[in-house]
């Protein structure tokens, strides 16, 4: 066990708490990670506005990168030094699911991330949660070593971290989850991070067309660097005749990066008939989707839902990386700022504004540890 600090959550609503807390040793199948870079993710950001519920208090933070400092008994393929990456979806790799290479359902998600004991606790004893089982607004935190992606020379952790959520969900949705066909359109509703990334999956999917929407002009603009042909901004009023009066009768592909039932609806609206539209953006709870019925009978629609990249983690991190290495991938130009961590609420201030694409936190660096430094 070591001692170390990190951003708590003890009250939804409330700012972080930059605290001390306890990080167990490796179990068998875990690594043990000196964090360097976390991105700021919309989905923390529902669990600490309570949108999405938690139990309390908890680490949250999930797109991770860092240097590998202790191994448990069973790990084989790190050891310490190693420069990884952190995917949300641990798996089992043996159930019918991970056989289909449908990672992310994985049907034995709970059994894998069970521990015989608390990974974080406060330091009087108390156990903390952790998002994912991950918790990564941490100096210091516990990995599955199958959840583990070593970056290849080239990759820094300050953009490596993207590559396990933003990067792997948007890219992945298009490539794995809707399987967009070389020259078809596609649009894209929320111009984020995730929706940045799906751009640019669309664009090395060879998408013909590629519509960002989004209400920010910022964000607009940055899309067409990274591969939207148009750009709509998302207030005005009928969104769906705008996009046929650009392509036509519609998209072959949408892509919805926002999480509301309303940009839901929207994304099912401008698919042509026979076309398809796909939900990446997480909804609070309990939201629901009242969709036409015709749409589906006469118009032949498909709504389908993506989460984390509908796939192979690891394999495709990995894939990601190199695209990354060949100058295919941008991630540089996707982070907006790089902040403290002593400023990590302000950073969640200021994605609530929707001006940014991604704010990366960096880890501070230990003195003993001349990998992170390198890294960082």
């Amino acid at each position: 066990m070591i001692t170390t600090r990190a951003a708590v959550l003890t009250k939804v609503g409330e700012p972080l708490e930059l605290t001390g807390i306890h990080v167990d040793d490796p179990e068998p199948h875990e690594v043990r990670i000196v964090v360097t870079h976390v991105g700021l993710c919309h989905s923390d950001l529902h669990y600490i506005t309570g949108t999405v519920a938690t139990e309390l208090p908890v680490v949250v933070g999930h797109e991770v990168a860092g240097i590998v400092e202790a191994v448990g008994s069973a790990v084989t393929d790190l050891r310490p030094g190693d420069q990884v990456t952190g995917a949300l979806t641990p798996s089992c790799g043996e159930c019918a699911n991970c056989n289909a290479a449908r990672s992310t359902q994985c049907l034995r998600l709970d059994e894998i991330r069970r521990r015989s004991r608390p990974a974080y606790t406060l330091l009087d004893g108390t156990p903390i949660a952790r998002l994912g089982d991950l918790g990564a607004f941490s100096e210091h935190m516990l990995l599955r070593a199958n959840a583990a992606v070593k970056l290849p020379d080239g990759v820094s952790t300050r953009v490596g971290c993207l590559l396990s959520c933003c990067v792997i969900t948007g890219v992945g949705a298009v490539f794995r989850g809707a399987r967009v066909r070389p020259g078809s359109t596609v649009a894209v509703i929320g111009c984020g991070g995730v929706g940045s990334a799906i751009i640019q999956g669309a664009r090395l999917a060879g998408a013909s067309a590629i519509v960002a929407i989004d209400l920010d002009e910022q964000r607009l603009s940055a899309a067409r660097g990274y591969g939207a042909t148009h750009t709509l901004n998302g207030g005005i009023d009928d969104l769906a005749t705008a996009v046929r009066t650009l392509l036509g009768d519609g998209v072959d592909y949408s892509f919805e990066a926002v999480g509301s039932a309303r940009t839901a609806a929207t994304a099912l609206e401008v698919v042509r008939a026979a076309g398809t539209a796909c939900l990446v953006g997480i909804a609070p709870e309990g939201t629901e989707l009242p969709l036409p019925a015709s749409d589906f009978f006469f118009g032949e629609k498909r709504l389908i839902g993506s989460y984390m990249g509908s796939g192979q983690a690891r394999e495709d991190i990995a894939q990601f990386a190199r695209l990354y290495q060949h100058g295919r991938l941008l991630l540089d130009e996707m982070v907006t700022e790089v902040i403290d961590f002593d400023r990590i609420n302000e950073g969640f201030e200021a994605m609530k504004s929707g001006e940014v694409t991604r704010i990366v936190v960096a880890m501070p660096i230990r003195s003993d540890n001349p990998a992170a430094e390198e890294a960082r």
